[in-house]
């Protein structure tokens, strides 16, 4: 089970099109991936697959920063997806920006984090899923389409005050040509520091009328996704309530049905100011009553079924919970459900 519909990725049709146009064949990269040729006409791929494809063709290409610049200069603007011409036709450069977190939503695995302070704006990138990070030519890829989006938006050859990236990107002079500016390898963070008057830049691209047909567009798939996702909180108590018959559940086993680590899914339930304990606690506290509404179960058998080996944990965790034994709530609450 996959707690959010946006599992899947959409690889544009312009990205084996700019491959195409780089001399390197889409099957090519798709052998190299290990991956069935048919990928290259899926409407979607997994998060694994899409990381692989990005691997790929780094080792077709050779050098990571080379295979940067060269895909992200050959990628052509009317190749774009919906959710990048909505930024490139934005009113200015942040619009375009604020427009591209916004609907990164919509485009895992990554997000950009944007934040101004004081002469700098910085875009920093970060991988929905902590334990799973992207090879570094798509990291470099990313930072480098932010910047790109403000060239061609303006019309201006902008450059950028500092590129921070975690791992290797290969030929580092390459990089620094393309950007403008010193790029730091093995820092702590991803990261791209733009100048903050830069985003005051109006976009020659500017669409009102292209803009207005887009963005309700856009913003509808994003309510419906989010209206689809059922919150990861609410996941995992559906999960330990179905599980506690079996005993009493961890948060290793919920995370592996839910496809991630359990450190991942600790950090989600910590962004949705809860955690596994509070979870597993209110769940059984919450079957405890259902179950003993039902005057046809005994109370060791109500202990049993929502986790508890023996009787008398069950009595005082209830006691916590409801200021009552499970026999006088019965008793008191007989028939009500």
């Amino acid at each position: 089970m996959k707690s959010h519909a946006t599992d899947r990725i959409k690889i544009p049709p312009g990205f084996w099109e700019g491959l195409r146009q780089l001399g390197i064949a889409p099957h090519d990269v798709a052998r190299k991936a290990r991956l069935p040729l048919t990928v290259i006409t899926e409407p979607a791929v997994t998060t694994a697959q899409y990381f692989a494809i990005w691997q790929a063709y780094s080792d077709l290409i050779g050098d990571t920063a080379e295979g940067v610049i060269q895909l992200v200069t050959a990628f052509e603007t009317a190749k774009y997806p919906p959710t990048v011409l909505a930024t490139y036709h934005a009113r200015d450069y942040r619009d375009a920006l604020n427009r591209m977190a916004r609907y990164k939503q919509l485009c895992p695995p990554e997000s950009l984090l944007i934040a101004e302070e004081g002469e700098n704006c910085t875009i920093e990138l970060e991988w929905l899923d902590s334990d799973q990070s992207g090879p570094p030519l798509l990291v470099g890829i990313t930072l480098a389409c932010v910047l790109e989006l403000g060239r061609r938006g303006t019309g201006q050859p902008l450059t950028a005050r500092l590129v921070e990236f975690t791992q290797s990107m290969g030929d580092v002079q390459a990089l620094e040509a393309y950007f403008g500016c010193p790029v730091r390898i093995g820092a702590v963070r991803n990261r791209l520091t733009m100048k903050r008057a830069d985003l005051d830049r109006p976009f020659v691209s500017y669409n009102e009328e292209l803009l207005d047909i887009l963005t309700p567009a856009l913003d509808r798939s994003l309510d419906e996704q989010r209206q689809r996702s059922r919150s990861i909180a609410d996941t995992v108590k559906w999960i330990v309530k179905r599980s506690l018959t079996g005993g009493c559940p961890d948060i290793q086993a919920v995370a592996k049905e839910l496809g991630m680590s359990d450190r991942t899914l600790q950090r989600r339930l910590t962004d949705e100011n809860t955690s596994f304990k509070h979870l597993l606690t209110q769940a059984r506290h919450e079957q405890a009553r259902e179950y003993l509404a039902d005057p046809s179960l005994d109370i060791k058998e109500v202990a049993f079924l929502i986790g508890y080996e023996d009787q008398n944990s069950f009595y005082r965790a209830f006691r916590l919970w409801e200021g009552a034994t499970p026999s006088n709530w019965r008793t008191e609450h007989l028939g009500i459900r």
